[in-house]
């Protein structure tokens, strides 16, 4: 990854994103205080993302593996992938597919498939499985199905990999984020570590078609994904990939479709950005209960995922993952609400009603 540093020991990425490396986050976290100030602090300029470079080998294929099968499921026909679909648990595990609001009305842009990594089925009280089944539900997987039959397994491999290296660098985020917590006594690695609602996001993003035509040159910066805040303390992103559907056998990875595609963030400062994550390293963006547990003194990220017209889009999808990191429901975050309180005010917000799904 091409980087250039600054005269602090900073590393930026050419879009100007923090860069550090896994080698270091794992041997001297508190090393890194600077780098992490840079990337989530207050500066006009910072982009509240960092990217985690010289990842253990293991991390490439374990990512290509799961984005492929995020392209199989997704091209099963519909009965079957709605017949791993939750609406008792608003579509936040499983499928999910049109159920979301985004810009207005529902997104049929993208489809999610959910699951929390780290447990198959949290140990809670029957009264906070029933009051949050969004998060203390149990684990689908299509392990009925003879296409996407090693789903779970990969899905667990990376979502454990990329919860690993956000414990981590939550150790690094300590000294940082303590002087701006209200409550100071909390450990945002203990938050992580020990939740149980964690949750991850598979996602395809469907080729344009005459339900979702082709963008013209001039559309919206924000026309595969609208501009909005994870409602985590950290949310773990891999690289996307982009794949083109071939006449006959698997799909071919490709470039995107434009070098308009891609995710795009706003700065501290209001610049819209676009950020470039290398297929062979992780970001991390901070969220909005990060932001509600400093009282606004740490932002979330606002981020939107772009098209970008090109002639050959029909054929390419966008396969990506994301974990995200958030402590258990009765964690106070701000003096009137405490994790769950937040997370049903922001499903209502994204939601039409209970039985229309939800999903981070």
């Amino acid at each position: 990854m091409a980087t250039v540093a600054n005269n602090s020991n900073i590393t930026l990425t050419p879009e100007g994103a923090v860069s550090i490396s896994y080698n270091a986050l794992i041997s001297a976290p508190l090393s890194l205080a600077s780098s992490v100030e840079k990337a989530f602090g207050s500066h006009p300029d910072s982009l509240g993302i960092i990217i985690v470079r010289d990842l253990p080998p293991t991390y490439a294929p374990a990512r290509e593996r799961l984005l492929r099968l995020a392209y199989r499921f997704a091209n099963l026909d519909t009965q079957t992938r709605e017949g791993y679909a939750d609406p008792k648990s608003r579509y936040s595990f499983g499928w999910s597919h049109g159920k979301e609001i985004m810009n207005g009305k529902p997104d049929t842009m993208k489809g999610s498939y959910y699951a929390n990594p780290v447990l198959d089925e949290p140990s809670v009280s029957s009264a906070l499985r029933e009051a949050y089944p969004e998060y203390y539900g149990k684990n689908i997987w299509p392990s009925g199905t003879p296409e996407v039959q090693d789903f779970e397994q990969a899905f667990k491999d990376l979502g454990r990999f990329v919860f690993g290296v956000g414990c981590q660098l939550a150790v690094a985020c300590q000294p940082f984020a303590s002087s701006y917590l209200t409550d100071s006594s909390l450990s945002l690695a203990d938050l992580i570590g020990t939740s149980q609602t964690v949750k991850a996001r598979l996602l395809h993003y469907f080729p344009p078609s005459p339900e979702n035509p082709l963008p013209a040159e001039d559309e919206a910066i924000d026309s595969w994904c609208g501009f909005h805040l994870d409602h985590s303390l950290l949310t773990g992103l891999c690289s996307a990939m982009y794949l083109r559907r071939e006449p006959a056998g698997e799909p071919s990875v490709v470039q995107s479709p434009s070098p308009s595609s891609g995710l795009y963030i706003r700065t501290r400062g209001g610049t819209l950005t676009k950020v470039s994550i290398p297929a062979d390293c992780l970001a991390f963006q901070t969220g909005e209960a990060l932001e509600l547990a400093t009282a606004g003194k740490l932002r979330a990220t606002p981020h939107c995922v772009r098209v970008g017209a090109a002639p050959d889009a029909e054929r390419v999808s966008r396969e990506t993952f994301a974990l995200f990191m958030q402590p258990n429901v009765d964690q106070q975050l701000s003096a009137t609400e405490d994790f769950g309180q937040f997370s049903k005010r922001i499903f209502d917000k994204h939601y039409k009603d209970e039985s229309a799904g939800a999903g981070m």
